[in-house]
């Protein structure tokens, strides 16, 4: 009867034990939802893009691909929300000799999209065509501009030319463009195809011309580029986003090389 009773105590103890352990173990924890990444879908290609031999050229993380015009320090440009933003100055306007960020490649053919969003009275700019030398002391003296501005709060009159999308001092953009409103993204496209060049504003090609004709150099020397003899007559160079003290963002930067199409006899 002793050995009977002790054992109940004994089984009596380990129960009470577990019970307790039991008891002091906390429920599983609910599983914890999905972490969204704020980046996704943007700075990618799909797989039909790569097959079509787009690459990016911004990875939505670092600067890795680009750098300052003749070595410049990029200390004005900065990785934020998954694009790459020019910080601007006070009053967001500046110099136009400040640090634009330049291709570590150049290309000569090619197509080319990217996404950009302003800020109140923004101007900027993508140039095509640069060429990298001491003896220049802007990027914009070399290559062609896609211009970026703020149409509608720049503090100053703008001529047609000046406008978003234009050929920079050359060609003026459609009136019927769609261009966003100041917070919101708008997509550019760029063709470069030999002489041949569009430029496409949210879905619509709004300017079309061919370099190097006599209409061309007729533009170019009788306006702003008279005292830059170098403009625009590079057939390779580097791209390059402006930087005119202004707050911007870019982003879905890709392009793809083409082949040259030769005129028809």
């Amino acid at each position: 009867m002793k050995a009977r009773a002790l054992l109940l105590v004994m089984s009596g103890a380990v129960l009470a034990s577990m019970a307790c352990t039991q008891a002091e173990t906390p429920p599983p924890q609910e599983e914890q939802q999905a972490v969204v990444d704020p980046c996704e879908g943007l700075n990618t290609l799909t797989e039909a893009e790569k097959a079509e031999g787009w690459e990016l050229l911004f990875d939505g993380k670092t600067k890795s691909g680009w750098h300052g015009y003749n070595g410049q320090s990029t200390e004005a440009w900065m990785i934020e929300d998954c694009a790459l933003k020019s910080v601007g100055t006070e009053g967001n306007y500046g110099s136009d000799m400040r640090a634009d960020m330049v291709t570590d490649p150049e290309f000569t053919n090619f197509e080319m999209v990217i996404d950009w969003k302003a800020t109140t009275a923004g101007n900027s700019g993508l140039m095509y065509g640069v060429i990298e030398d001491p003896k220049y002391d802007a990027a914009w003296k070399t290559g062609p501009e896609y211009q970026f501005v703020d149409d509608v709060g720049f503090p100053e009159k703008l001529e047609e030319w000046q406008k978003a999308g234009a050929n920079y001092a050359m060609h003026t953009a459609a009136e019927d463009k769609v261009l966003k409103p100041v917070g919101e993204w708008n997509t550019t496209k760029i063709v470069v195809n030999g002489p041949h060049v569009e430029h496409w504003l949210n879905g619509k090609k709004i300017v079309e011309f061919e370099r190097w004709t006599d209409e061309w150099k007729k533009l170019k020397n009788s306006g702003k580029w008279k005292d830059a003899p170098d403009y625009g007559d590079a057939k390779t160079g580097r791209i390059v986003i402006q930087d005119h003290g202004s707050v911007f963002w870019f982003r879905n930067i890709k392009i793809r090389e083409i082949e040259d199409t030769p005129a028809e006899e």
